[in-house]
């Protein structure tokens, strides 16, 4: 067997092939005893994953043994072959193919130069050097203007770094493919918050609100502020409080800032879940 192979099960799927990728790209080969061109395949795999030196790995799959896993990928026809990076399927390719096909289908898997910087910029941010983390990004993107992985890494490390023109600058030119990411997402409500929190601070700002609690710039402002500082909950009340007085404020400002929140916020599902009955309710 080679020494950058394994055998993989439904129970060591998670970790060995989707957590596995996001170190180098996994082969996973899907076959089985009975299947001829299984016997072909296998050893010219296990051969390249030698050559390339753990540049790759391969796991094998019994499709006997783990049907369901199987089934849930769709195999229809083995061997079978897919690739992972980044605990993602990124591609795939079915039957006994010649080594220069399957080396070509290697090599479209191998990060590049870019990729390469991008990986070590995230191991110096680890290290506790974010600026020179986002300087290696940059770099990576002159070599790549395509790698929208490096750039959006680059956009939260500047956000980290208080950078926010730059992160901005960073966003609009993201891929408009990448408008419905999450990470994407929360970034760009950091970056909402950020511009609209008041430079006044909470108390005076609290202080005009109670004199005046029709005073729904006020609040807009107050919850802004809350948000940077992370007191989700509150600013989620002072937003609810302007849809039930003027829901048309501010182009109603009120529910758009809420769903800001909430892409902000998406990992807090009893907090998010909660403020959405909350905003239903003030909405209807």
């Amino acid at each position: 067997m080679s020494a950058h192979s394994f055998e993989v099960g439904t129970q060591d799927f998670q970790q060995k092939v989707l957590e596995g990728s996001k170190n180098a790209p996994v082969l996973v080969d899907f076959w089985a005893e009975w299947c001829g061109p299984c016997r072909v395949l296998k050893p010219m795999l296990e051969k390249l994953a030698d050559e390339y030196g753990g540049q790759f790995q391969l796991a094998k799959l019994n499709v006997d043994e783990h049907q369901q896993l199987a089934a849930e990928f769709g195999v229809r026809g083995i061997p079978n072959v897919k690739a992972f990076v980044d605990g993602q399927l990124v591609d795939e390719f079915t039957g006994a193919q010649p080594e220069r096909t399957v080396r070509t289908f290697i090599e479209r898997l191998l990060p590049n130069e870019s990729e390469q910087l991008r990986r070590a910029a995230l191991e110096q941010r680890d290290s506790g050097d974010a600026a020179g983390a986002l300087q290696m990004l940059e770099s990576a993107i002159a070599l790549d203007a395509g790698n929208d992985k490096a750039r959006i890494d680059a956009v939260e490390i500047a956000l980290s770094l208080g950078l926010n023109d730059q992160a901005q600058a960073l966003l609009a030119a993201l891929n408009p493919l990448y408008a419905d990411d999450a990470r994407v997402q929360r970034m760009q409500a950091r970056l909402q918050f950020s511009h609209g929190a008041s430079h006044g601070d909470l108390q005076a700002l609290r202080q005009k609100i109670e004199q005046n609690p029709a005073d729904l710039d006020a609040r807009l402002q107050l919850a802004n502020l809350l948000v940077t500082q992370r007191a989700y909950a509150q600013a989620m009340d002072e937003l609810l409080e302007i849809i039930r007085r003027d829901r048309s404020f501010g182009d109603d400002a009120g529910r758009k800032t809420m769903i800001s929140v909430f892409n902000l916020i998406a990992d807090q599902d009893e907090l998010v879940s909660e403020y959405r009955r909350k905003l239903a309710a003030a909405l209807h």
